[in-house]
């Protein structure tokens, strides 16, 4: 493996400065001659010449990269949330550090560590951790952060929530509305405070329109490590499967997120069962897919795209000093499609 190639060196062939070679592969607009400024521009092609960030944002105290830190990219919530941030970032010349933490705290944690070793002053991040000793570490040390997704109970951390239980209340209220009394609830594990207060909107919309709760008809999956959007599919499979041994089906069923919705669907297809006009199913966070499957999914919708864009400003209105509001509520809004049916 050949050395990398520094300024030292092509000042050291070219016989200038360093500053000199360094002012010119910046582009820096200091006086230069032109022939001069030809040799050291062909010196680096030469020797394949690659700049080292690391060491230019130790001398000039800037980092023009910000660290992101999702529970999973493959899930299209949180792509969606990535693109929003990658467009802003993109406008206002700066980089992404993108990090899965694929649902392990000890991975969320690690990654942190890093993008702080790394002279990352801003980390826009979805914790899945409830250990918070090592964040608020970081943020004494003048890590600047902003909470999206999830909340995180440090008085230091910025937040950009989302209203879960008027969510959950909505799409179920929905469903009554539309003569439902027998609904199922289908959910990933209830490990996190978004997957709670979509259940308690749940309960709350029941509760008002004076339909007991059904133990049998709130069927809730494990916790699991890995892929989540594939563990949410499957999750939304088996736990459809487990309402084919109860007595009497539900007549719809209310899915936590669009991924288990999806993998309801699938099953509920496969037992034969029409939808809508046997059971209707209602998701959660409209992502793109929704939309494209047969029939398309009546969802509640969460602005992902646009928690990305804000996080960023936020993000960047921090780090200026600047006066940002410590707390930022998006509101829900249910989408109609053509997986309710009226019951009424």
């Amino acid at each position: 493996m050949n050395k990398r190639v520094t300024i030292h060196d092509i000042a050291r062939i070219a016989g200038v400065s360093p500053a000199t070679v360094s002012r010119v592969l910046s582009k820096s607009s200091y006086p230069v001659s032109s022939e001069m400024r030809k040799k050291i521009e062909k010196l680096a092609e030469e020797h394949d010449y690659m700049p080292n960030m690391v060491g230019k944002q130790l001398k000039t105290h800037q980092n023009m990269t910000i660290g992101v830190i999702v529970p999973t990219i493959s899930n299209p919530f949180y792509s969606s949330v990535v693109l929003g941030i990658e467009e802003m970032a993109r406008r206002n010349h700066y980089h992404v550090f993108l990090c899965n933490s694929l649902q392990s705290p000890e991975q969320e944690d690690e990654y942190l560590e890093k993008l702080f070793e790394n002279q990352v002053k801003g980390v826009i991040l979805s914790s899945i951790s409830f250990n918070r000793a090592l964040l608020a570490k970081l943020i004494r040390l003048g890590l600047n952060v902003i909470a999206i997704d999830q909340p995180i109970d440090l008085p230091d951390v910025f937040q950009i929530k989302f209203d879960y239980r008027k969510g959950g209340y909505m799409a179920t209220k929905h469903l009554v509305e539309k003569g439902h009394r027998r609904i199922a609830f289908i959910s990933a594990p209830l490990d996190r405070p978004s997957r709670q207060s979509i259940y308690h909107g749940y309960r709350d919309a029941l509760q008002e329109a004076g339909i007991a709760e059904e133990e049998q008809l709130v069927k809730v999956s494990e916790p699991t490590e890995g892929d989540e959007t594939r563990g949410e599919f499957e999750n939304g499979k088996l736990l459809t499967r487990r309402l084919f041994e109860l007595d009497e089906l539900p007549t719809a069923v209310f899915a936590c997120n669009d991924m288990t919705a999806f993998g309801v669907i699938n099953e509920l297809t496969d037992h034969g069962v029409k939808i809508p006009e046997q059971i209707s199913v209602v998701g959660f966070d409209n992502i793109d897919f929704s939309q494209m499957i047969t029939p398309p999914l009546t969802t509640i919708h969460q602005p992902s795209y646009e928690m990305g864009k804000l996080a960023y400003n936020m993000l960047m209105e921090l780090m200026r000093g600047g006066q940002v509001e410590i707390d930022i509520v998006l509101q829900p809004k249910l989408i109609e499609r053509s997986t309710v049916a009226d019951f009424k």
